[in-house]
């Protein structure tokens, strides 16, 4: 009788040999995030003592395609929330004229992307402008860096922040584009440095 042929066993190996580097890509990518949400989580596990400020949403929100939430710039181009991936993202909505609470929003969202140092390259900062009505001179001049980006259907913005209203609060995006942290309303503005602080220093994803 013929020996069975050990070709098969032979072909399996090298192809396992060709799969293990790409789980190990996907590992390395997933780690950084997954480190971050889990001290989160557990400041326990932080060098000091620390307090979390935000609420970590669960499950996560992953922002949705360009048609699902139609934006444009002030200036009428189409823009993909999605194409900020890789970066940090605070974000908001309010209406264009930016009453006192939304300029607060804003003065917060500037002011803790400022503190951040070298870090500043790690965070991107947008504003939903719900509504047809300009914004104000005073309020484009406030924010240079900032992406005011249009809602076409402020009903879409259901897609990413679901029953909230967004207009009540400063929400953090992960680098994988995933709405995952909601801060309170009438934030405490050290208390969200100190958050976006502990992210970016326990993932260097973005």
């Amino acid at each position: 009788m013929s020996k069975p042929s050990s070709a098969g066993a032979r072909g399996a190996e090298p192809r396992q040999r060709k799969l293990w580097p790409l789980w190990a890509v996907l590992f390395i990518a997933l780690a950084p995030v997954v480190a971050a949400v889990l001290l989160y989580l557990n400041p326990q596990w932080m060098p000091s003592e620390r307090h979390n400020y935000g609420e970590l949403l669960a499950p996560q929100v992953d922002v949705p395609p360009a048609e699902q939430l139609a934006l444009t710039t002030l200036d009428g181009e189409p823009f993909d929330l999605r194409s900020l991936k890789s970066q940090w993202v605070m974000i908001t909505a309010d209406e264009a004229a930016c009453p006192e609470d939304c300029a607060r929003k804003l003065f917060i969202m500037r002011q803790t992307h400022a503190s951040t140092g070298k870090n500043v390259v790690r965070i991107e900062r947008v504003w939903l402008v719900t509504g047809n009505d300009p914004v104000p001179q005073k309020v484009l001049e406030a924010y240079p860096g900032m992406h005011m980006l249009r809602v076409q259907n402020p009903d879409q913005l259901r897609n990413l922040f679901g029953d909230t209203p967004a207009q009540n609060h400063i929400w953090m995006i992960d680098p994988l584009n995933h709405l995952m942290l909601q801060f309170p309303e009438d934030a405490d503005p050290i208390r969200v440095r100190k958050d976006l602080g502990r992210l970016l220093f326990a993932s260097q994803v973005g």
